[in-house]
C-alpha cells in the first residue's frame, strides 16, 4: 500500500488432516481470505512452506499449479459461479473437460453420481435459472466433488441463502465429510461454523485461537441444563 508493507498473514501454522471439517473465521482484514487463497493454490506465500497432499507448492509453475487445483481441490463460491446457458449436468461436467483421461461416457457417469450425492439427480437437465438458490449451490458442490478432490474449499457458501436453505447446504457438507471428504469453509456466521468440527479464528493476520466445535456443543448443553431460578428465589 504505497510505501507501507502490509503482511496479510504473519507466522500462521496450521495442519489440516484427512476427514477434517474446518471453519476459517475472523473479521474483514483478519487474513482469512489470503489464507484460503494459499490453501487453494491461487497464491503462493512469500515466506514459509505449504504442502498439499505431500506436494510442496512453491516448487510448482503456473501450469502445474493449475493441474493441481483441478485434480486435488474442489471450489465452492458464495455466488455459485454456474454457467447460465448450460444445464446442471453440464456445469458439473466442466472440470472433467480438462482431464484427458476421462471419456465422455465416464464424464457423464461421474457428473450424475456427483449430482446424486447432493440429491439433485432429478434436476440434472435443468438450467440454473430453473433452480432455487439452494439447488444452485448444491450443483456447485457437485461440481467441486466431480474430480474426487483431496479437499473442498468453500468461501461463504451460505452467504446468499436463507437460514433454512443454509442449514440444508451445511448438512450436505456434513454428510460429505462423514463420507471421508476434507472440507474447509470461510464463514463469519457462528451458526454456520457450528456445523464444522473445528473453528480457526484469525485476527490481524494471525491465528488467534483454534476451537473444537464439540467443546462448544458441550458448553451449550451445560448452559441448557443449568437450574432455572424463579424470580422470588432470586430476591
Amino acid at each position: 500500500m504505497g510505501d507501507m508493507e502490509v503482511n496479510a498473514l504473519r507466522g500462521v501454522s496450521l495442519d489440516i488432516h484427512n476427514d477434517d471439517f474446518v471453519a476459517i473465521m475472523g473479521k474483514s482484514g483478519s487474513g482469512k481470505s489470503t489464507f484460503m487463497n494459499i490453501v487453494g493454490c491461487l497464491d503462493v506465500p512469500t515466506k514459509g512452506e505449504y504442502f498439499l497432499d505431500g506436494i510442496d507448492i512453491k516448487k510448482l509453475g503456473k501450469d502445474q499449479l493449475a493441474k493441481l487445483r483441478n485434480s486435488k481441490i474442489g471450489f465452492v463460491f458464495q455466488m455459485f459461479n454456474l454457467l447460465s446457458r448450460t444445464s446442471a449436468l453440464e456445469n458439473v461436467e466442466l472440470p472433467l473437460m480438462y482431464n484427458h483421461k476421462v471419456t465422455s461416457h465416464q464424464m457423464h457417469e461421474k457428473a450424475m453420481h456427483a449430482l446424486e450425492s447432493v440429491g439433485l439427480a432429478d434436476r440434472a437437465h435443468h438450467m440454473p435459472n430453473q433452480l432455487s438458490g439452494g439447488e444452485q449451490q448444491r450443483v456447485a458442490i457437485a461440481r467441486a466433488l466431480v474430480n474426487d478432490p483431496v479437499v473442498i474449499l468453500a468461501d461463504e457458501p451460505t452467504g446468499n441463502l436463507d437460514t433454512r436453505t443454509s442449514v440444508e447446504v451445511m448438512e450436505i457438507f456434513q454428510n460429505l465429510n462423514q463420507n471421508g471428504i476434507t472440507i474447509v469453509i470461510v464463514t463469519h456466521e457462528p451458526d454456520i461454523a457450528a456445523f464444522t468440527k473445528v473453528n480457526v479464528i484469525f485476527k490481524d493476520g494471525r491465528i488467534q485461537k483454534v476451537v473444537s466445535v464439540e467443546n462448544q456443543k458441550l458448553a451449550r448443553e451445560e448452559l441448557n441444563h443449568l437450574p432455572v431460578i424463579a424470580e422470588e428465589d432470586a430476591l
